[in-house]
Formats: C-alpha cells, sequence, structure tokens
C-alpha cells in the first residue's frame, strides 16, 4: 500500500462515514457492484449495517479477474451477512474488447453495470452503487462514464471520501481490507492496442503468482510485445528482486516470457495510462527506463 503524506482527520472522517450512512439509508435497497477491493468492501460494510437484508452484493467473474479477488469477495461478504450473488462473464467476448483500445475499461464497466441494473430490476432493488472514490474522478477513468450513462451511484463520491479516507475508515472499522494493495483487472497489464487473450492473461496471471511468492506485497507484471515482462515493484523491494534475481528470472521465464525486466521507475498504479498523456503532447514515447534480468 502506497504511504499517504498526511493521516485524515478523525474528526473529518467520522463526519464522512456518518453522511455515508445517512445518504445510504435514503435509499430502500441497494445492490453493491463488489470486488472485494479496499472501497467496495467498505462500502460493503456501511451498506450492510445501514439495509441489513435490502443489501446486495454481486461479483463478476471472468478470465481477467485476479484468481485471489474472487476468495477475498466470497469470505467479505460471508462476514459481512450479505446476500453475495456471482455472476460469470467474459470481457473477450465484447465486440472490441480484445484490441485493447484506450475505452477498453468502459466497456467492461459497461457490460458489469448492465449486468447490475438487470439483476437490481429483477430483485426489485431501488439502487445501484459502485466504490468509486474522489481520487478516481482525476485519474483516466473511462469506466465512470458508464456509470454515468446507467444511473449507477457513487456513494463515496458524494459522501467526499478519498482512498486515504476509506483505508483509514477501514481500518478503525477492523476490515482486513483496510492495507490491501490496489487489484485491478489483468487487461490493466496491456499497453492498449496490444490484443487481449485467454493465454496472455493466464501468462501474466502466473508470473505475478510467482513473484507474489517471493513476498512481494505489491506489484505488477507488464506484458510487452516480443516476449517481455516489465515487473514493477515498490523502490524498497527492489533490492529484494535483485537479491533473488536468478529464481525470479527462471520463474517468470517458465511462464513463457522470454525477457524480464525491472521497471526502474518503480511501481505506480494505472502507468500504462501514462502512454495516453505522453502521446498526446509528445507522440510515441519509448519504454520506461528498466533493468534486464536478463
Amino acid at each position: 500500500m502506497a504511504a499517504t503524506t498526511s493521516p485524515p482527520d478523525p474528526r473529518s472522517l467520522t463526519s464522512r462515514i456518518e453522511h455515508l450512512r445517512r445518504l445510504l439509508a435514503e435509499v430502500d435497497s441497494a445492490l453493491i457492484a463488489f470486488s472485494g477491493g479496499v472501497d467496495s468492501a467498505f462500502l460493503l460494510r456501511i451498506a450492510a449495517e445501514v439495509l441489513d437484508a435490502r443489501c446486495l452484493a454481486l461479483t463478476t467473474v471472468s478470465p481477467t479477474t485476479p484468481e485471489q479477488d474472487l476468495d477475498t469477495a466470497r469470505a467479505l461478504a460471508a462476514a459481512f451477512g450479505v446476500t453475495h450473488l456471482i455472476v460469470e462473464t467474459d470481457e473477450l467476448a465484447i465486440p472490441g474488447y480484445a484490441a485493447n483500445p484506450t475505452d477498453r475499461c468502459y466497456l467492461c464497466k459497461h457490460n458489469l453495470y448492465s449486468i447490475c441494473l438487470a439483476e437490481a430490476r429483477r430483485r426489485g432493488l431501488a439502487a445501484v452503487f459502485d466504490g468509486a472514490n474522489v481520487d478516481d474522478l482525476g485519474d483516466y477513468r473511462p469506466g465512470l462514464t458508464a456509470a454515468t450513462e446507467q444511473g449507477v451511484r457513487h456513494p463515496l463520491v458524494e459522501a467526499g471520501f478519498s482512498k486515504a479516507d476509506v483505508r483509514a475508515a477501514s481500518r478503525a472499522l477492523g476490515l482486513p481490507t483496510w492495507d490491501r494493495p490496489a487489484s485491478p483487472c489483468l487487461s490493466s497489464r496491456f499497453p492498449y492496442g496490444t490484443r487481449i487473450t485467454r493465454e496472455r492473461l493466464a501468462q501474466v496471471a502466473a508470473a505475478e503468482r510467482a513473484l507474489r511468492a517471493e513476498g512481494i506485497p505489491e506489484l505488477r507484471v507488464r506484458w510487452h510485445k516480443g516476449g517481455i515482462a516489465r515487473i514493477e515493484v515498490a523502490p524498497a523491494d527492489m533490492p529484494r528482486v535483485l537479491a533473488r534475481r536468478e529464481a525470479i528470472l527462471a520463474a517468470v521465464q517458465a511462464t513463457g516470457f522470454a525477457r524480464v525486466t525491472l521497471d526502474l521507475a518503480g511501481f505506480r498504479s494505472g502507468s500504462l495510462n501514462e502512454d495516453i498523456a505522453r502521446q498526446e503532447h509528445e507522440g510515441p514515447a519509448d519504454a520506461p527506463p528498466a533493468l534486464r534480468l536478463r
């Protein structure tokens, strides 16, 4: 988890939590688009408290879903006493998705919210919520457009929660997700325009699994053409990677990558979005600075 420069004011945080409770109490019932991540877990915990049996969690599972996320979502929904619906889907079947356009997340979220809205209507639930927070508004998030188009609400945004606020509130509530690293879909490991396939998704998942087995908590394996794996870890974890260079090299190459590099810029969520802004201003960019492990 990335450290915050200043912790949220406890009094302000308490006020935001009460504001969130009031917002949720205004609806008769709700379906929560639930990934099991930090934000949706916190939202579901408060919604379960306010709405009780009138709250439903819905999680979609597909080839793009990190395998550990479903187990986490199941465990949390059970702990909160919330009815949990798991729906299998396949983003790769969505027209245009596999080509990995820059609006890929729009296609994914449009599919997700369509599933959520259909289930909410079927069950007579009054609203569909997701776990977006105010920090998401400042990033490249085409999925938010899909939410707006389909009337999906963002209670954490409405109550003024930043990511740091969500983590602090989750910690205060004793939620195990308070320091959980972000876990976006596996498609986020591919540069825009690079075709996404089941085989490539499985390859990335296996490479990341190998790195987590080395005790590295927050990481990404980015898939690049030419059989290149670009590893992103926090700068503090780079010495560990280099100390275990041969073992990590062998483990990642065993998943099918020909070359393995360590990105010297370090881990940063959404790093492939940097290419969009860079290309708008400077044209196509060279690859980030990297140290080849082989």
